[in-house]
């Protein structure tokens, strides 16, 4: 088991926002976890990012190690976990080629990060076109392209993906999904939050489905597709 997660319970003040999620991830596979807006998706991310606190009796595991013991940027510089938020939130100041360095600042390979940066340019060729434009004047395809890129640089164990098609023209969503299983084939392990659940579902290999911050159903992605209650709720019928 690669992340295992047990009663996961985050709270914003008063407000329950995840009520004791359970869910575990192999290494090499492709999960995501679909729901409506406010259901805690992004909020299950970011307490595994260590982005917010989690309530005591919360466990977290990867690769064996107890992942509360870890800082948010030890999450990525240690056990190579990176974090795509929603809003990609990059340096807009910075050149596309900045962005991608700076995600490397704790990295000492420095033979292997410029073989990464090519990698990068080769999985999106758009960027290698805008290497040395500012990322703040880059169209929002080709900023969700660096934002991945850059998590790609930082660690690439797991990489944790919040709304990869938001704002995203149909063609440029499937080719943003069509990159993700190819970092995925060279052996990076994938958890996404999706509101487009019919996309997420058929990129995934399984699926969990959270509602108010409860986890309500799991399984293959081909049996989720199929399932009436998640047709109804999430796939228009």
């Amino acid at each position: 088991m690669l992340l295992e997660v047990n009663e996961l319970r985050v709270s914003y003040g008063n407000i329950k926002a995840l009520h004791g999620l359970d869910f575990q991830i192999d290494e090499g596979e492709i999960v995501c976890i679909i729901g409506a807006n406010g259901a805690g998706k992004s909020t299950t991310l970011k307490a595994i990012s260590r982005m917010v606190p989690v309530e005591a009796g919360t466990k977290m595991t990867f690769q064996g190690k107890d992942l509360l013991q870890y800082q948010p940027d030890k999450v990525v510089s240690k056990l190579g976990i990176s974090h795509v938020p929603e809003g990609r939130r990059l340096f807009e100041n910075l050149t596309v080629t900045e962005n991608l360095m700076l995600a490397t600042f704790a990295r000492r390979d420095r033979e292997q990060i410029a073989l990464d940066i090519k990698r990068v340019f080769s999985i999106f060729p758009r960027l290698e076109e805008r290497q040395t434009q500012k990322s703040g004047t880059l169209s929002g395809g080709e900023q969700q392209m660096l934002a991945v890129g850059r998590a790609y640089m930082s660690g690439r164990k797991v990489m944790l993906l919040d709304e990869p098609s938001m704002g995203l023209a149909p063609l440029l969503m499937m080719s943003m999904f069509e990159a993700l299983k190819e970092i995925n084939s060279q052996g990076t392990t994938i958890l996404l939050v999706e509101q487009n659940a019919r996309l997420a579902l058929q990129f995934a290999s399984r699926g969990y489905v959270l509602e108010n911050g409860h986890m309500v159903l799991e399984g293959p992605s081909k049996e989720l597709l199929e399932n009436p209650d998640v047709k109804k709720a999430y796939l228009g019928g």
